[in-house]
C-alpha cells in the first residue's frame, strides 16, 4: 500500500514536470528565435545602409523584451500569489505564442517603412512581459510538488528548458534553411527573404499541444491549502518589496545569484553564438551546428548540479560557475579567435573559386551583382568572400560602396575544438542555473513566493543578462583594437555577484518543508 502510495506520487511529480516543462520551453523558444535569428531580422525591420547600426538596434529590441521582463514578473506574480499558479502562467503562454506569431506576419521595412520595427519592439515587449509571469511560476509549481530533499533535482527539469528552448529554436532555423531549396545559395536567399518568418509562424502549433496540456494540470497543493484557510496574501507587492526583511532577501537573490548568473547564462550562449558568427566570422550553419552540440552535451548537467545542491547546498555550486567564468571567459574566447585564424593555413591555389551572379531589381533596368570568392586550405577549411553592389543602367550614377562579407567554413578538426570551447561555457551555465530555481523557491513564503522570487530573477537574468549581447557587442564596437574589449561587462558583474554571495548568500541545505 505504501509503495503504490509513493509510486503515484512520484508519477504525479513528474506529470507536473512534463506539463510544466513543455509549455516553459515552447516560451524560451517563442524568446529566443529572435535573437537566433539577429542578423536576418536587422536586414529585414531596418535600414540596409549601415550594417552595423542594424544589428545593434536588432540586439537593443532583443534586449528590451529582457527589460520589460521584471514588469512582467510584477503584474503576473501579483495575479499568481492572488488567483493561483496554473491559470497565470496558462495566460503567460498564450499571450506569448501570440506574439510570436505575430512577429512572423509584419511587413518588412521596404513595405511599411519605419513602422515595421516599431511594430516588432511592441511585440517584443509584449515577449517579456509573458516570460516574465512564466517562469516564476513554472518553478513554483514544481518546487511546490517536489519533496523537500529531491526539490534541486526535480526543479532542474525546469531549468533545462531554458537552453533547450535555445536548442529548438536552433534546430527549427536550420531545418527550416535547408527545407527551402538544396541549392545552398537559394536556400539561403529564400531563407533572408521570407524563410525567417516559418520558425515564428509554426510556434502557434507549438502553444495549442502545450495549452492543451496545461489545462488538465491541477492547482499547486501548497497554494490550494493556502486558499482554503483563507492565508493568501492580500497584498503580494506590498508584502514583497514593503517589509524590510522580505525586500532584503529580494535584494540578496538579486545580487548575490541571479545578476551574475544572467551574465554567465547569456555569455556562455547568446554572446559566444554572436562572437562566433560576427568576429570570428565563422559561417551561419556552422556558428548555429557547434552551439547546438555543445547544449546538447552540456543540458545534462543541469540535473546533475540541481541534484547535487540537494546534498552539499546551493550557493557554492552557483559561485564557483561565476568564478570559474570570471576567471577563464579571456582565455576561451581568445581561443576561439586563434582556433578561427586561417592566416598561417596554406592556401590551395588550384582550388579558388570565383562566382558571379546578376539579378534584376524590378524593372527599374539595375542588377544586384553579388560575385562570390572562395579560397580553400590545406586541412579543409574554406574562406569565402561576398561582395555585393548594383549596375545602373545609368551610367551617370554613382554607385554605393559595395558591401563585402566573409565566412568561414572552418575544417572538422577546428570545429570540434570550438564545441569543447563552448561546452565548457555551457557547463559554467549549468553551475549557476541548475540549483537557482530550488535556491529561490526556498528563500520565500508560499504566500508571497511568486511575485517575490520572480523579480529578482528578471531583473538579474532578464536585465544584466539579456543586457550581455547588446552591450558586449557594443563595447567590442566601441574598443575596436581589443576583440575582447565585450567580456569587460560580464566579468566585471559576474565578479560583484560572486563577492555578494560568498559574503552574504547562507551555505546551508534547505531540504525542509516549504
Amino acid at each position: 500500500m505504501q509503495i503504490a502510495k509513493l509510486m503515484n506520487k512520484t508519477k504525479g511529480i513528474w506529470r507536473v514536470i512534463t506539463a510544466s516543462s513543455v509549455g516553459t520551453l515552447i516560451e524560451w523558444y517563442d524568446f529566443y528565435i529572435f535573437g537566433s535569428l539577429a542578423t536576418v531580422i536587422a536586414d529585414q525591420f531596418f535600414p540596409k545602409t549601415n550594417p552595423t547600426a542594424a544589428l545593434l538596434s536588432t540586439l537593443a529590441t532583443f534586449a528590451a523584451g529582457f527589460i520589460v521582463r521584471p514588469f512582467g514578473a510584477l503584474v503576473f506574480g501579483r495575479l499568481g500569489d492572488l488567483i493561483g499558479r496554473k491559470y497565470t502562467f496558462l495566460l503567460t503562454l498564450v499571450l506569448m505564442g501570440g506574439s510570436t506569431f505575430a512577429i512572423g506576419l509584419v511587413p518588412g521595412y521596404e513595405t511599411i517603412g519605419f513602422a515595421a520595427p516599431v511594430i516588432v519592439l511592441l511585440l517584443r515587449l509584449l515577449q517579456g512581459l509573458a516570460l516574465g509571469g512564466e517562469y516564476g511560476g513554472a518553478a513554483t509549481y514544481v518546487a511546490e510538488h517536489a519533496p523537500a530533499h529531491r526539490r534541486g533535482y526535480f526543479t532542474s527539469w525546469i531549468q533545462t528548458t531554458a537552453t533547450l528552448g535555445l536548442f529548438v529554436s536552433l534546430g527549427v532555423i536550420l531545418l527550416t534553411r535547408h527545407m527551402l531549396d538544396s541549392d545552398q545559395a537559394q536556400s539561403i536567399a529564400k531563407f533572408n527573404s521570407w524563410g525567417w518568418r516559418i520558425p515564428f509562424l509554426v510556434s502557434i502549433l507549438l502553444v495549442v499541444v502545450s495549452v492543451y496540456m496545461r489545462l488538465k494540470m491541477k492547482e499547486s497543493p501548497l497554494f490550494t491549502q493556502l486558499k482554503q484557510e483563507g492565508k493568501t496574501a492580500a497584498n503580494p507587492l506590498k508584502e514583497s518589496f514593503g517589509h524590510k526583511t522580505n525586500l532584503k532577501l529580494v535584494l540578496l537573490a538579486l545580487f548575490g545569484a541571479t545578476m551574475g548568473q544572467g551574465v554567465v547564462w547569456y555569455t556562455g550562449q547568446f554572446y559566444a553564438q554572436s562572437f562566433i558568427e560576427n568576429v570570428c566570422k565563422v559561417e551561419f550553419d556552422q556558428s548555429r551546428t557547434l552551439l547546438i552540440w555543445s547544449i546538447l552535451f552540456a543540458t545534462p548537467f543541469f540535473v546533475v548540479f540541481g541534484s547535487w545542491s540537494d546534498k552539499i547546498g546551493r550557493k557554492w555550486i552557483m559561485l564557483m560557475g561565476m568564478l570559474l567564468a570570471v576567471c577563464t571567459y579571456k582565455p576561451l574566447f581568445r581561443q576561439l579567435l586563434t582556433i578561427t585564424d586561417l592566416s598561417s593555413r596554406k592556401e590551395v591555389a588550384a582550388m579558388g573559386e570565383k562566382k558571379s551572379t546578376l539579378l534584376p531589381i524590378g524593372n527599374t533596368g539595375n542588377y544586384l551583382r553579388t560575385v562570390v570568392n572562395k579560397a580553400h586550405y590545406d586541412d579543409g577549411s574554406v574562406l569565402s568572400t561576398t561582395t555585393k553592389d548594383t549596375l545602373y543602367s545609368d551610367p551617370a550614377k554613382t554607385t554605393r560602396k559595395p558591401e563585402i562579407k566573409t565566412a568561414k567554413l572552418m575544417d572538422s578538426s577546428s570545429y570540434w575544438k570550438m564545441v569543447f570551447v563552448v561546452f565548457i561555457m555551457i557547463l559554467y551555465v549549468t553551475m549557476v542555473y541548475g540549483p537557482i530555481a530550488a535556491f529561490l523557491v526556498e528563500l520565500f513564503p508560499t504566500r508571497i513566493r511568486y511575485t517575490s522570487m520572480s523579480l529578482p530573477y528578471h531583473i538579474g537574468n532578464g536585465v544584466f543578462g539579456g543586457l550581455t549581447p547588446f552591450i558586449a557587442t557594443l563595447l567590442a564596437t566601441v574598443y575596436t583594437s581589443d576583440k575582447l574589449a565585450g567580456l569587460m561587462y560580464p566579468i566585471i558583474v559576474a565578479a560583484i555577484s560572486l563577492v555578494v554571495g560568498a559574503l552574504y548568500l547562507t551555505s546551508k541545505k534547505k531540504n525542509v518543508d516549504l
